[in-house]
């Protein structure tokens, strides 16, 4: 008879394992990476796979170190630095069975000076749900052929993602170590067989637990709906499934870095355009001529507008992100002639934004 595997004390093992050699951010990081590590073990049980990102803005902030924690403990690890999608897509459906991919320096992917990587962007992003797929070409008839792309999937990179690729990760805001913080150096030789230990008894627990944890559906922590809900929803569930204090440490982790995740999320560019607009610009007043507009955003301090490529906003431009939005009678956002005491000038009117403003932008702040 197979004797029980305390879950609780296991993934305590495993969170201990990464304090040794990562100094994380916050006491939350090191509950959302730790069942990160198993969920990796469950995918089957599951409908989504949250990316796990370890991002700074710096180099030297132990992202790599932290992938490299992770590859000890995670069934059938493939290092992918600048792999092709159509690589990733094909050892995603080989024979060996479903990879966790762990994808450093993401950063030369996605970066600014990296180019296009559409064909990337859209594995990464088709593999977050199990009926995502790929379709390929295959063959001299040229069959389309679907390529399944679920599979866990962790990055480690300078600045930020994609947003498609954000909203569906578990961010981990790495920074680096202060003098008075101290982590034991890893070395290969010696610390990859002890991960590789918790990592095999992390596949022998979860073969116990994966009848109990298909179909789970974790009550989530008040405030995390959609997107983070879908993130977060197999994190929780293995957290429910060790039991122990997971559960409450994963809720309470789920809320920190779902929190801090929002605030440093700024939104898309046109969700920035609409916000600053009603915040900073359209204050007061009914409406404003484009000139005046384009002033006071290209005036604003920790701001994209005044250097957008190198040229700052121009009338061209914000009538387009403006454009992509609707009205309250479900019209474009467009100009409209202003009647000043020099003439009549293109502007904006407010009311054309409101509608706007209550759908997509953040609550306004408080006086």
């Amino acid at each position: 008879m197979t004797t029980a595997i305390d879950g609780a004390a296991l993934l305590d093992e495993v969170e201990a394992f990464h304090r040794r050699f990562n100094v994380f951010p916050t006491p939350a990081a090191y509950v959302a990476v730790a069942l990160w590590d198993a969920h990796a073990h469950l995918l089957d049980c599951f409908d989504s796979t949250p990316r796990l990102a370890f991002l700074s803005p710096e180099p030297g902030s132990g992202k790599s170190r932290a992938l490299e924690i992770v590859e000890t403990l995670v069934p059938r690890p493939m290092v992918a630095v600048n792999a092709s999608a159509a690589a990733l897509f094909r050892s995603v459906s080989g024979p060996d069975g479903r990879p966790t991919i762990l994808f450093d320096e993401i950063d030369t992917i996605f970066g600014p000076k990296a180019g296009d990587n559409e064909e990337l962007r859209g594995f990464i992003n088709a593999g977050h749900r199990r009926k995502g797929v790929t379709y390929r070409c295959v063959g001299d008839s040229q069959t389309v052929t679907p390529f399944p792309s679920f599979t866990a999937v962790a990055v480690a990179g300078l600045g930020s993602l994609p947003d498609t690729i954000l909203t569906r990760s578990v961010i981990i805001r790495m920074r680096r170590r202060a003098r008075n913080e101290r982590i034991e150096p890893f070395r290969a030789g010696q610390h990859e067989p002890e991960g590789n230990a918790l990592r095999d008894r992390l596949a022998a627990w979860a073969d116990q637990t994966r009848e109990a944890v298909k179909g789970a559906w974790p009550a989530m922590p008040d405030g995390v709906t959609d997107r983070p809900a879908d993130v977060w929803e197999p994190l929780l569930a293995v957290a429910d499934a060790v039991g122990g204090d997971w559960p409450d440490r994963a809720r309470q982790a789920c809320v920190a870095l779902v929190k801090a995740s929002q605030a440093n999320d700024k939104g898309s560019l046109g969700i920035r355009l609409l916000t600053d607009l009603r915040d900073h610009v359209l204050i007061g007043v009914d409406r404003l001529p484009t000139i005046a507009i384009l002033d006071r955003l290209n005036a604003l301090d920790d701001a994209p507008w005044a250097d957008m490529g190198g040229r700052p906003l121009d009338n061209r431009r914000l009538s387009k992100m403006l454009g992509e939005y609707m009205t309250a009678d479900n019209e474009p956002i467009a100009s409209r002639n202003i009647r000043t005491s020099g003439g009549v000038l293109k502007g904006f009117y407010a009311e054309d934004l409101t509608d706007a403003w209550a759908r997509y932008c953040p609550p306004p702040p408080r006086p």
